[in-house]
């Protein structure tokens, strides 16, 4: 499984939220502390998104372990934002190993990363991708159940749905064409964020000023809240909304 984050709130360094902190994202490449449904570290690639402004965001994303990188570090001192996402990748057997391949996938505005796995790969899901434009499924960053996932959220956003309905509809699809699988996605337009969570963990700390959703919590501090099973999330700065996902 992989590990990720987004994080809304007054400008900070990207160290502060992937390298500074005692268990950091970085750290959870090499030594997570929640790995359920298999998997021990995760060094199949990385990639981080954020948002220099009010436009678009800038991507970095790479096919190494994210200790290797020699200028991620250097470059996260440097960097601030006020909106990140960002993950660390355990790739499932048999899936690419290509900068392409990691989170965070983009369109516009939108950043997407999943940590978790589709059962039954591909076969499963083949009804729910033939359901897509057909340039979507010829150009998908990966051949992977995660770029497949983005598609189907991204297809419903292009149609109007807003970000809870997309991520919710599109989760409810796969888990009922695929059981058992573990869905747990996060989707941000750099103001709100969705995560769902299903079969996998995700805690939530949220002050008046800035909220952070992490597959798990990247210090002992107190404020943290685990996100129970079966949830989907809405947050803003300073505002945290769960409500069953059907």
């Amino acid at each position: 499984m992989c590990r990720h984050l987004v994080y809304l709130g007054p400008p900070v360094t990207l160290a502060r939220l992937l390298f500074d902190p005692p268990f950091s994202l970085v750290r959870q490449s090499w030594a997570p502390r929640d790995m359920r449904g298999g998997g021990t570290i995760n060094a199949d690639g990385f990639g981080i998104g954020w948002y220099p402004g009010d436009g678009e965001p800038v991507r970095y994303r790479r096919a190494q372990p994210i200790w290797s990188d020699p200028t991620i570090a250097q470059l996260a001192e440097v960097t601030t934002a006020g909106a990140v996402l960002a993950a660390v990748r355990s790739a499932t057997v048999g899936m690419a190993v290509l900068d392409n391949a990691a989170a965070p996938f983009a369109e516009g505005r939108w950043l997407f990363s999943h940590n978790g796995v589709i059962r039954g790969w591909p076969d499963t899901v083949v009804p729910l991708a033939a359901e897509l434009p057909v340039r979507d499924l010829l150009t998908l960053d990966a051949s992977t159940d995660s770029a497949l996932l983005w598609a189907l959220v991204r297809h419903r956003l292009r149609a109007g749905a807003d970000a809870a309905d997309a991520v919710a509809a599109t989760v409810g699809a796969v888990a009922e064409a695929a059981p058992g699988s573990r869905l747990n996605v996060l989707l941000t337009d750099g103001r709100v964020a969705v995560a769902s969570v299903l079969g996998h963990a995700l805690s939530v700390r949220a002050s008046p000023e800035a909220v952070l959703l992490a597959s798990e919590p990247h210090d002992d501090e107190s404020g943290w809240r685990e996100v129970p099973d079966g949830r989907l999330v809405t947050a803003s700065a300073g505002r945290v909304r769960l409500r069953p996902l059907r």
